[in-house]
């Protein structure tokens, strides 16, 4: 006895197969036009809080390139008269493509009182 499809079973097979065959040739076109270039990180240092014995700071990474970065690591001074006062790192793990992570940097000396806080990359790996 020969078992014939009904029209239920071609629809989810034809459903079934677009999808495979979009999804696969999203994965080529992505592998094939993926950048070169380094990720482009950006940061942006939020407003000091007093936090117990210390002051915390807020820092928003940001990569705007199509290149993931990882091991991401920061560097946040707070300075007088261009003379460092104290410094803090801080390390992102997994930074993906046009993404931002947050996370906070903590120092003794209250970042209100100083003349100037810089923030920037040390440096990253690339996957």
């Amino acid at each position: 006895m020969k078992l014939q499809k009904n029209w239920l079973e071609w629809l989810v097979f034809g459903l079934s197969l677009v999808l495979v065959i979009w999804t696969l040739s999203y994965l080529v076109y992505e592998g094939a036009t993926s950048a070169t270039a380094p990720a482009n990180i950006e940061l942006e240092l939020g407003k000091p809080q007093p936090q117990r014995n210390r002051f915390i700071i807020p820092v928003s990474v940001t990569n705007n390139s199509d290149t993931t970065a990882e091991t991401v690591q920061i560097e946040v001074t707070l300075e007088n008269s261009g003379i460092e006062q104290e410094s803090a790192q801080l390390e992102i793990g997994f930074l993906p493509r046009q993404s931002k992570r947050e996370g906070w940097v903590t120092f003794q000396t209250d970042p209100r009182t100083v003349e100037e806080t810089k923030a920037r990359v040390l440096g990253f790996e690339q996957p």
